[in-house]
């Protein structure tokens, strides 16, 4: 099992981690196994939204002596109302269920204090205020969370998040399908067509700008992105039901999203040990079993201008240059419109900069996506001065 960096937590997670979702409905022992089969292969962070009470004694009760191996995302918000899931904001509900939730893992503490499915654009400029921002506050000056995130499925809101400096971690949803569909379009409503088999065309698509925008802002303000819906609910699995039109494995999947810049880990839902042996035998494949590129690339989609995704098949380097890294900060510069000077300290930390590049083209020779990579560390050696 391969770890990453949270962002700016100091904590280190499994870039395959498990969803707990699915575990609900099922019983003790089953989710026991789940949790051990998860626990013996590496997987270290778990992602536990459900407020039905019953998986949540049951994950706790899983957790048992060893609370102190695993690191949780726990959610502010989620809550249990007459037998219900609710999203809610009252802060009587909010507390209480997260009270509850500390009880039934049999913690004092919570690792990620998530800010639950804040998606509406205007929802972060409410939360933002609200007393439920300041109990995530106060419990991370109790140290009873020890990071504050948010999960959301809107760019503009996640990124307005991002850039306040509140959050340390974006549970996000995240893959090839969400990527290309313009903002304008329904999701949903994509995936109703296609099942009624109305094709969708996405070659010739790049990466929508909203959330190429927000993931850039992620790199850069240190904010780890936690991966949900990385198999699009297993549509991606399936031609018939894909709007991409072919069908992608699920390591391909995985590969795709920890490819994104500041991604630390990709949440798998895992509702049988299978499904855990099925996840991080990612780990083990040979790189062109696990390859997203040659798929993506081969339906015309990301390179109508030969944008950069940050997937270093580019590599490797004879002058060691971390092709990716320098092709996002410049992005930082000439796509978000980020001064130099406040992207540099990053960009010259680097062990080899776009000035080290040896114009061999053997990079552009193995990109999957047309990049012109030679020009671009030109203009990076131009931009960051080296």
């Amino acid at each position: 099992m391969q770890y990453r960096k949270l962002g700016r937590t100091g904590m280190l997670v499994s870039e395959i981690s498990l969803g707990c979702e699915h575990l609900q409905g099922k019983d003790y022992a089953l989710v026991k196994s789940v949790i051990d089969a998860a626990l013996d292969a590496g997987i270290n962070f778990l992602d536990v939204f459900m407020s039905e009470p019953n998986v949540r004694t049951n994950i706790g009760r899983a957790l048992e002596g060893r609370r102190e191996k695993v690191i949780i995302q726990g959610h502010i918000g989620s809550c249990w109302v007459d037998g219900q899931y609710k999203v809610s904001r009252d802060i009587g509900e909010c507390v209480t269920y997260f009270e509850d939730l500390l009880e039934r893992l049999q913690t004092d503490y919570i690792d990620v204090g998530m800010l639950h499915f804040v998606d509406r654009e205007t929802d972060w400029d409410t939360l933002a205020q609200s007393e439920m921002m300041q109990y995530a506050l106060s419990l991370k000056e109790k140290g009873v969370i020890r990071s504050i995130g948010m999960s959301s499925h809107n760019p503009v809101t996640a990124k307005k998040a991002v850039e306040s400096g509140c959050i340390d971690v974006l549970m996000f949803s995240l893959n090839p399908a969400y990527d290309l569909v313009p903002k304008d379009r329904d999701m949903t409503e994509i995936f109703t067509e296609v099942v009624t088999g109305k094709k969708q065309n996405f070659s010739g698509l790049t990466l929508e700008p909203a959330r190429a925008a927000l993931y850039r802002a992620c790199e850069e303000h240190g904010v780890a992105i936690t991966v949900m819906k990385a198999l699009a609910m297993g549509t991606l699995l399936s031609e018939e039901r894909s709007p991409l039109g072919v069908a992608m494995t699920e390591a391909q999947c995985i590969s795709y999203a920890l490819s994104r810049p500041a991604v630390a880990a990709v949440m798998v839902g895992m509702q049988r040990i299978s499904d855990v042996e099925s996840a991080v035998a990612y780990e083990e494949m040979p790189a062109e079993d696990r390859d997203h590129s040659t798929v993506l690339a081969s339906l015309g989609m990301f390179n109508a201008d030969g944008r950069c995704m940050y997937c270093n098949h580019c590599l490797p380097c004879p002058a060691k240059i971390d092709i990716a890294a320098v092709n996002k900060y410049l992005d930082l510069v000439e796509l978000d419109g980020r001064p130099a000077d406040s992207v540099k300290q990053h960009y010259t930390s680097m062990d080899s900069t776009a000035g080290d590049c040896l114009q061999c083209g053997a990079c552009e020779e193995r990109c999957p996506f047309g990049v012109e990579v030679i020009r671009r560390m030109e203009r990076a050696a131009e931009t960051f001065g080296k």
